[in-house]
């Protein structure tokens, strides 16, 4: 069956008023935060493949993304970097569609339609999308998580999950892919946004804190164990950051006033400053070495 540009393999399920989880790479995907979260929720809720684009060509520059080749039973396959869409349907609660979209380099528009066609087809209620993105923040504090969740409630008894609620001030250069955003709205989808705020010192390729953090968030609204949540193996990782940079005075440094700016801005009412910015290129490089070591 064909959606758009996306093709669906028969039969196609019936799905119940279904909730959207949305990550976009590499456009805020930054520790892979948005990648991890929909993997951990799909292998707790067991989701198969949907479906995928047609032909990912017209749309994504595979000079850029680029094809993969692997050896499988002695002979070469060639795989294609491809939007693709992974249903669950829990016992309790709505069906969820997993959309791990890239960001295209062609014929946006066509691209777009087809992913709102796919949400129109499958009468999808709520349009949630996950991400990161770098900040000066520190990874000593409680990661925080901005967005807008509209009138959508989290569920009876959750934890407020939001560090701030609040829409985006920003004008300027964008992606093209906030017009899914515009679209579900003017559907009659209920929407929301979340996005962590990560060390922008650290850049690891695979950050389990604000993947954690993510998790904890959505936990308000969809109710999934918390072995679900990488608590443990975040909370290793920053430890190996922190012994990482134990010996760097430099960055303990502009760590101790980024934490400061922190309490200043999301633990009171007081006005903050600017946060602190701006390191050495020789702590950059030793930062940015860091990854392949965590």
């Amino acid at each position: 069956m064909k959606i758009g540009a996306f093709e669906l393999p028969d039969p196609v399920p019936e799905l119940r008023t279904p909730h959207a989880l949305i990550m976009i790479r590499p456009w805020v995907d930054v520790g892979s935060v948005g990648t991890l979260t929909l993997a951990r929720l799909e292998r707790h809720y067991e989701a198969k493949e949907l479906g995928k684009l047609a032909r990912p060509g017209t749309f994504f520059d595979l000079t850029r993304y680029r094809p993969t080749v692997r050896n499988v039973d002695g002979q070469r396959v060639t795989t294609f970097p491809n939007s693709i869409i992974n249903v669950a349907q829990p016992e309790n609660g709505p069906d969820l569609m997993f959309l791990h979209l890239l960001e295209p380099h062609a014929m946006a528009e066509d691209y777009i339609d087809s992913i709102v066609e796919l949400l129109k087809y499958f009468q999808v209620s709520v349009y949630c999308r996950v991400g990161a993105m770098y900040d000066s923040v520190p990874h000593t504090r409680p990661i925080v998580v901005t967005g807008n969740t509209g009138s959508i409630e989290p569920r009876p008894g959750a934890t407020p999950p939001l560090t701030q609620q609040r829409g985006s001030s920003y004008e300027g250069p964008t992606t093209i892919m906030n017009l899914l955003t515009e679209s579900a709205t003017q559907m009659g989808a209920g929407v929301m946004n979340f996005m962590a705020h990560l060390p922008h010192y650290a850049q690891l390729e695979e950050d389990f804190a604000g993947t954690a953090r993510m998790l904890q968030v959505l936990n308000a609204y969809y109710d999934f164990p918390s072995t679900v949540v990488p608590t443990r193996r975040a909370e290793r990782q920053y430890r190996e950051l922190d012994s990482a940079i134990e010996t760097q005075p430099e960055v303990k440094s502009v760590i101790s006033r980024l934490e400061a700016h922190y309490d200043r801005t999301y633990e009171t009412t007081a006005p903050s400053a600017e946060p602190p910015t701006g390191l050495s290129p020789e702590i950059e490089r030793f930062l940015r070495g860091l990854d392949k070591e965590l």
